[in-house]
């Protein structure tokens, strides 16, 4: 019973982190990376689809994404869609391709950029709390249910804990290294 909750909670732990990264990804470097890309929906026939799923997005070279789409048609549409997004970024159509030029980044908007990392990783830093609390909750009705021991109890709020301090300095580290990636000139 106690492991799992353990396993559950370290579940959700691994998919707090998992989008934290993803929201780490989509906060721009100044480098081409095509997960950038990634929040921007394309209306394709009537319905929106991720870029990704209506044409090749490639790193030309590493300030420049060039976006291929599948079917020529769907260009106007794919460059609409990212000059919609509030990615700041200015395509450049040449009738086959969409050439995406990353901007130098500026000292504020570098700033900013750090900023959105640093609410990004606090955000996670809560979901793993919430994870926490929710299983100590968990063992402590186990508890009053007369189901596990107070030792067991105990031991398993231990191992919550530990668990809990070590996503929460990975979340950390990921940080450390997002702000010195976003901060390097």
């Amino acid at each position: 019973m106690i492991n799992e909750i353990l396993k559950e909670s370290e579940e959700r732990m691994k998919k707090s982190l998992h989008s934290l990264e993803i929201a780490f990804n989509r906060i721009r470097t100044g480098r081409a990376h095509p997960s950038i890309l990634d929040s921007v929906k394309v209306n394709y026939y009537g319905s929106d689809m991720p870029i990704a799923q209506v044409a090749n997005v490639v790193v030309e070279d590493a300030r420049t994404l060039m976006v291929a789409p599948w079917e020529k048609k769907m260009l106007h549409e794919i460059e609409k869609a990212i000059m919609k997004s509030d990615l700041g970024l200015n395509p450049s159509n040449n009738g086959d391709v969409i050439r995406l030029p990353m901007p130098m980044l500026t000292e504020e908007t570098r700033r900013n950029y750090t900023k959105q990392a640093k609410a990004e990783a606090e955000n996670a830093r809560v979901s793993v709390r919430n994870i926490r609390r929710d299983a100590n909750t968990h063992c402590k009705d186990l508890l009053k249910e007369k189901s596990i021991s107070e030792d067991e109890a105990r031991r398993a709020e231990l191992n919550i804990q530990k668990m809990t301090d070590t996503y929460v300095a990975v979340i950390d580290k990921k940080f450390s290294e997002k702000e010195a990636e976003l901060l390097a000139i």
